[in-house]
C-alpha cells in the first residue's frame, strides 16, 4: 500500500509542474494566482500522502501551515486587484 501513496504523490509532482508552466505563461495575474492556489492545495495533498505513506501524523501538523497560507495569499490578492471590494467606511 504504501507504493500506491508514493505513486499518487509523484503524479501529484507532475501536476506542479502543469502550474508552473501556468505560472510563467500565464496570460494574466488571475491565472498565475489560480496556478499559486494549484501549488498550495497539491502541496498540502503531497504531505498528507507522505505522511501516511511515512506513518508520520506530524506531517498532519505541517500541511496545515500551506493550506493557511494559500488562504491567506489569496485573500491578500483579492483586496490588491479589487480594490472597490473594501468595505465602505
Amino acid at each position: 500500500m504504501t507504493a500506491f501513496w508514493w505513486t499518487v504523490a509523484a503524479l501529484l509532482l507532475v501536476t506542479l509542474l502543469a502550474g508552473l508552466i501556468r505560472i510563467w505563461r500565464g496570460p494574466n495575474p488571475a491565472d498565475r494566482m489560480l496556478a499559486a492556489q494549484l501549488f498550495g492545495t497539491t502541496g498540502v495533498a503531497i504531505l498528507l500522502l507522505l505522511a501516511q505513506a511515512m506513518q508520520t501524523p506530524a506531517l498532519n501538523d505541517v500541511a496545515l501551515v500551506p493550506a493557511l497560507l494559500a488562504v491567506v495569499a489569496m485573500v491578500a490578492f483579492v483586496r490588491r486587484a479589487r480594490p472597490e471590494a473594501e468595505e465602505p467606511e
